[in-house]
């Protein structure tokens, strides 16, 4: 409620004497882009992001996640309609913190992070609907309009208790939607930005993918060759610490200098971001990254087989969203390209 009554029209803020011409601009373009979700890549056209609020904070709000100390496997809580999610969300950093205390006391691994952006599904247009926020407005503009994608596909689609599919298929609209925007409405300077930033995506998830495995390969063996648990523990992070080291190489690499860029500060925000993961990163981590990647390739092959038609590859999507769970991840993994460690990982429990 605080996000929505603090909000105010865009067209009223925009004419707003006290607005910088900085905010200004970006909301201008802001709508741009929310016109185009609509029109070219058949999103809801509703009430949301057509406001704007200052929420005079980073975040509107913190998540907690958490896996076991010796598996991949996100601990989940369960509510009425949406099911069961493999993460917590809180207003307050210190409300996150005091739950994260708490199941780290239970010998789970716990990682919080900020979240920018907070969607309500869309069951509150009618109250004037997710508003833009001061702690993304001011992001480049293809990160910028994949989240306004990213949102909008959660409120055309959303399975109770499949927060995988949930997450991959605004992923998968976020990214494409993203290169199509780029193509038609990006200039030559934001397209190259962009092809680098997914360059530099391609070798992080690499890097990550790569950590994930060796994770799920020590875990794997404990079933059949126990190790102690100080030896186990050993062993996990001496595989964390030589992926913080891989990764302090290829940001040298992305990002020659780590001094901030006075006057880039989404940026530098972006890289303090991911800093802080992997300062924290552990088992909840890199299984929570599974609920964004797992089955983006999947949804990406779907469009590709609907011939890059919106309409048809979300009517694909809505008949895949409308089967059990376990046919529904079958059909997922079928869709695949190629082989996926999601397809060997047991099923999230719904």
């Amino acid at each position: 409620m605080q996000l929505l009554t603090s909000a105010r029209p865009v067209t009223t803020t925009m004419q707003d004497p006290a607005t910088p011409d900085a905010l200004r601009q970006r909301l201008e373009r802001s709508q741009h882009m929310r016109r185009y979700a609509s029109e070219r890549l058949a999103l809801p056209d509703n009430a949301s992001y057509r406001r704007y609020a200052d929420i005079q904070r980073d975040n509107p709000v913190w998540n907690v996640v958490a896996a076991p100390a010796d598996a991949l496997t996100l601990h989940t809580w369960c509510f009425p309609i949406v099911g069961c999610v493999g993460y917590r969300g809180y207003f307050h950093e210190a409300d996150a913190q005091t739950q994260a205390s708490r199941l780290r006391a239970q010998g789970l691994d716990v990682h919080v992070y900020g979240v920018p952006a907070y969607s309500t599904l869309g069951w509150f247009n009618w109250l004037g609907g997710d508003p833009l926020l001061s702690s993304f407005i001011h992001w480049p503009e293809p990160e910028l309009a994949g989240l306004i994608f990213h949102e909008l596909a959660h409120q055309l689609l959303f399975v109770p208790g499949d927060t995988a599919f949930n997450e991959a298929f605004a992923t998968a609209v976020q990214r494409l939607g993203t290169a199509q925007w780029l193509h038609d409405a990006g200039t030559p300077a934001q397209q190259a930005a962009f092809a680098r930033s997914e360059r530099w995506r391609l070798a992080w998830q690499a890097l990550t993918q790569s950590t994930q495995a060796e994770l799920a390969g020590l875990y794997a063996a404990q079933h059949t060759t126990p190790l102690t648990p100080q030896a186990l523990q050993a062993r996990k992070q001496a595989l964390l610490q030589d992926f913080r080291q891989r990764y302090a190489a290829l940001r040298q690499q992305w990002r020659p200098t780590t001094q901030p860029n006075p006057h880039d500060g989404a940026r530098n925000d972006a890289w303090a971001r991911l800093d802080d993961w992997v300062a924290q990163a552990n088992n909840a981590s890199f299984a929570s990254l599974g609920l964004y990647e797992d089955w983006v390739p999947a949804f990406t092959a779907m469009f590709q087989q609907a011939d890059g038609d919106w309409p048809r590859f979300y009517d694909a999507v809505r008949a895949l969203a409308a089967l059990p769970p376990e046919a529904r991840r079958s059909a997922l993994c079928a869709a695949l390209p190629t082989d996926s460690p999601a397809c060997d990982r047991a099923p999230d429990p719904d």
